[in-house]
Order: structure tokens, then C-alpha cells, then sequence
């Protein structure tokens, strides 16, 4: 699978007081964001991180978004669970 047909993402916990989980699909960021949301991550700890699939991005970015509602919502998931949610839509 070429680099060009998958999505690089990150869900990292911000490190400010709120502590909120949060996605960023590096691969999609323009000019006008690109600084500040690698700033933004950077400054977090990292949870997980992978590359979606192209051909199932969609099916994954909303599984993704999921996964952040639950780890907000208290849920205690490990990346391995994340891992194995994630099983068919992400690549190495």
C-alpha cells in the first residue's frame, strides 16, 4: 500500500486542565491549520496512533470518533483496545 493511500492519525490526551481526548488526521491538514494542530498534539501525551486505509477511511474516522467519545466519557480503554476496534481499517 502506497503512503498516498492511507490517512495518518494520532489521538492524543491534551496536557492542558481539561485533559480531553483528541484526534488529528495528519495527512488531511492544510497550510492553514498544519502548525497549530502539530503544535497542538505535540503538546498532548500520545495515546495511540496508526494509518487508516483509504479505501475504508470513512468506516474508520467514524469508529475513531467513537472510541474519542468513550475515552471522554471516562471509559478506561487501553491502546490494545484500540487496536483490536480498529482491526480491518488501519495499515502498517
Amino acid at each position: 500500500m502506497a503512503v498516498s493511500d492511507r490517512t495518518m492519525f494520532e489521538i492524543y490526551r491534551e496536557s492542558d486542565y481539561g485533559r480531553q481526548f483528541r484526534v488529528v488526521y495528519f495527512t488531511e491538514l492544510d497550510e492553514h491549520n498544519k502548525e497549530f494542530e502539530i503544535n497542538r498534539a505535540m503538546s498532548g501525551e500520545h495515546f495511540f496512533d496508526g494509518f487508516l486505509s483509504d479505501a475504508r477511511k470513512e468506516e474508520g474516522k467514524q469508529r475513531i470518533d467513537e472510541i474519542v467519545r468513550r475515552l471522554n466519557a471516562g471509559e478506561n480503554l487501553t491502546p490494545d483496545d484500540v487496536e483490536k476496534q480498529l482491526t480491518g481499517l488501519t495499515s502498517g
